[in-house]
């Protein structure tokens, strides 16, 4: 059995350890409260987004344009959305596998635009080419971040140096379900974005309808795929930020209930340690005492 020693410094440790996990978990929550609020309330833009220009290209017919081809190359470009820091569970972690764990993905095709510092360490330790790294926006997302990753990856595909753009993050479902999500953002796939976009309930007439462009279809595109990329790219972030902050709260919730837990099982063995050795004490005391008589 250990010492009463012993015991009342692991004691004193896991009670230290304790009081800070309590302390990131509010932390946690008063972050999550601001970012939930963000993940909800630019949500409903980003969904419309996405099914308006889906809609668009899959009533768009056989056109020809850069943003719906494959181009030559077979480089695979992963926009990775991670966190600066950890103690988040197993929120970093889920995401990376989402590419570490697709067949799709290796070293050797595949290029890694890393958001957050815990991403971008993990892909280097699997050998992966980190081309960029954007960790700076994880701290609180802004617009303008989004805009500046989706300006360098857009490039990158247009010279025709990346075949296909991919987005990793976390959708926000709520504070105890956070869910990896892989999403395709180029080339566009018509095919694809149209059994999704389907709605059943739509006249059928309507739905075999080609799209109208004003002026010029290669125009229309050319300024709305951009900021249809860039704002996939910033509701990841935003998501992404309201999830990491959801994990860690969970995390340090239960790094506390554990902790409280132990605290109580060694309070009880020093307790017993002590009992043993008052009784100890009394024993040689009596022993001593008959001794002498």
């Amino acid at each position: 059995m250990a010492s009463m020693r012993d015991i009342k410094r692991r004691k004193e440790s896991v009670q230290s350890t304790g009081q800070i996990t309590k302390a990131m978990k509010l932390v946690s929550s008063v972050k999550l409260q601001k970012a939930k609020v963000g993940a909800e309330v630019s949500k409903p833009y980003f969904d419309t987004m996405y099914n308006t220009v889906a809609g668009m290209i899959a009533k768009s017919g056989q056109m020809s344009h850069p943003f719906l081809q494959k181009s030559q190359s077979d480089k695979k470009a992963v926009i990775l959305i991670t966190s600066n820091r950890g103690l988040a569970g197993g929120y970093n972690s889920n995401v990376m596998k989402l590419v570490t764990k697709d067949d799709r993905f290796t070293q050797e095709n595949t290029v890694v635009y890393a958001v957050g510092t815990k991403g971008r360490d993990g892909m280097d330790r699997q050998k992966f080419q980190v081309a960029q790294d954007y960790s700076e926006a994880m701290n609180e997302p802004v617009y303008s971040d989004a805009m500046e990753i989706g300006k360098e990856v857009l490039s990158q595909f247009v010279r025709g140096e990346i075949g296909e753009i991919y987005l990793a993050y976390t959708i926000f479902k709520n504070t105890v379900v956070q869910i990896p999500t892989l999403t395709k953002l180029l080339p566009i796939d018509a095919e694809d974005i149209s059994s999704e976009t389907e709605d059943i309930s739509e006249d059928p007439i309507e739905r075999i309808t080609l799209m109208n462009y004003e002026p010029e279809p290669e125009e229309a595109l050319d300024a709305i795929v951009p900021k249809y990329i860039n704002s996939l790219i910033y509701g990841g972030l935003v998501e992404s930020y309201a999830s990491e902050n959801g994990a860690r709260m969970q995390a340090m919730d239960s790094a506390t209930s554990n902790a409280e837990e132990m605290i109580s099982d060694l309070s009880l063995k020093y307790n017993r340690a002590r009992q043993a050795s008052i009784t100890q004490e009394l024993t040689e005391i009596i022993a001593g005492a008959s001794a002498i008589s």
